[in-house]
C-alpha cells in the first residue's frame, strides 16, 4: 500500500465518527479541531522490526544516555508478549536497557530471583540487559494534581536511567478495560509496594493485603492515570510511546492464562503524548471491520477503562485530542 499521509484527520474525544474507506481505515470527526495544537500519533500496520525502528525515528525524540525500554517481559504461561524477535533492532539501536518490577500478585515474577528467571526463558535477556529495578527497595516521585496519590512509588533504580522508551503491548487487561502507555508506565514503574498503592487508590502498600483494599473502580483507573502523570513530570522530554497493537486478547500479559486473541491485529502506534497514543489505539478497535473486536470493547467498557484517560487529560498528563499519521 502506498503512503497515505495525506489521510491525516483530526480526533477528538467527544462525538468522533469511525469509518472505514476503499482507501482504507480513517478516523474523522464531526467537532472541529486545531491540527496545530492535536498530538501526533503515528501509525505502521504492518508490524515489523523494522517498522518500529521506524516509528521510533518518526517521532523526532532521540533516546540518549542510559535509556530504559519499559516492556512486559511476560507472565510465565502466557505467550502474547512482544516478542525479543520484534523488539530486538529497536532495544539494541538505542542501547537501551530493558527495566521491569516485580508484580504485587503471586507468581513467577513477585520475587527478583524468578523475575529474572522468566525474563531469561522468554529470550529477553539475551537481546538486553535486563534491570528488575525494585530489587533494592523503591524511591518516591511525587504526584502533581492529584485526587489519590501524592507520591508514586517507583523500582529504586529508576532515577538511574536518562531516558525512558514505553514501550508497551496493548491489548485488554482485567481490571483497568485495556492495558497500553498510561498502564505500562504507571503500574509497570512501580515497585511491588508501589503497584499496591495505586490498586488500592493510596490506601496501602502491602501486597499481602491488596485483595482486600480494593477501591471504587473509577479511584484505581484515576490513581493509574496519577502515577504516569508522576512518571511523566520526572522524565520532562526524555520519555517517548510506542504501543504495538498484536495479539489482542482481552487479558494482560500479567495472566499465566489469558484469552486468545479475537480480532486480528491492528498495527504499532508511536506518539510523545501518552494519553493520545491509548485513545487513539481505543479508537483504532472500535473502527476496526472485525467483528471480532466486540470482545475486546467489552472488556473496555465493562471495566470503565476509558475513564483512565479522562482523568489523566484533566490532570494535565495529555489530550486525548490528536492527529493520526499514517505511515505505510
Amino acid at each position: 500500500m502506498k503512503k497515505q499521509t495525506d489521510m491525516k484527520k483530526i480526533i477528538t474525544m467527544i462525538s468522533c465518527g469511525l469509518a472505514v474507506s476503499a482507501a482504507g481505515l480513517s478516523l474523522s470527526c464531526a467537532q472541529g479541531a486545531d491540527e496545530s495544537k492535536a498530538a501526533k500519533v503515528y501509525l505502521f500496520k504492518e508490524i515489523s522490526a523494522e517498522n518500529l525502528v521506524k516509528i521510533y525515528e518518526a517521532l523526532g525524540r532521540e533516546a540518549t544516555g542510559k535509556v530504559a525500554v519499559k516492556l512486559s517481559t511476560g507472565e510465565p504461561g502466557g505467550h502474547n508478549y512482544l516478542q525479543p524477535v520484534l523488539i530486538k533492532d529497536l532495544v539494541q539501536k538505542v542501547n537501551g536497557t530493558i527495566v521491569e518490577c516485580n508484580t504485587a500478585y503471586k507468581g513467577r515474577r513477585s520475587d527478583v530471583e524468578s523475575h529474572r528467571k522468566a525474563a531469561e526463558e522468554h529470550g529477553f535477556t539475551a537481546i538486553a540487559p535486563v534491570d528488575i529495578m525494585d530489587s533494592e527497595g523503591e524511591v518516591a516521585l511525587p504526584v502533581a494534581g492529584g485526587k489519590h496519590l501524592t507520591e508514586d512509588y517507583v523500582g529504586k533504580s529508576y532515577p538511574d536511567y536518562d531516558f525512558t522508551i514505553v514501550l508497551s503491548h496493548f491489548k485488554g487487561h482485567a481490571m483497568g478495560g485495556f492495558g497500553g502507555a498510561v498502564k505500562n508506565m504507571s503500574i509497570g514503574i512501580a515497585s511491588a509496594e508501589g503497584k499496591t498503592w495505586i490498586h488500592t487508590a493510596g490506601k496501602i502498600k502491602n501486597p499481602d493485603e491488596l485483595w482486600n483494599n480494593l477501591p471504587e473502580q473509577d479511584d484505581f483507573l484515576e490513581s493509574m492515570a496519577e502515577a504516569a502523570k508522576a512518571v511523566a513530570d520526572h522524565c520532562g522530554d526524555r520519555i517517548l510511546y510506542i504501543s504495538v497493537a498484536n495479539n489482542l486478547s482481552v487479558d494482560c500479559d500479567c495472566d499465566s492464562s489469558p484469552e486468545d486473541p479475537q480480532m486480528g491485529d491492528i498495527g504499532i502506534l508511536a506518539s510523545l503524548d501518552p494519553v493520545a497514543l491509548d485513545k487513539a489505539c481505543t479508537d483504532l478497535v472500535r473502527a476496526s471491520e472485525d467483528h471480532g473486536k466486540i470482545h475486546l470493547i467489552e472488556r473496555i467498557d465493562s471495566r470503565h477503562g476509558m475513564h483512565t484517560l479522562e482523568h489523566a487529560e484533566a490532570i494535565g498528563l495529555g489530550s486525548q485530542t490528536y492527529e493520526l499519521v499514517v505511515l505505510d
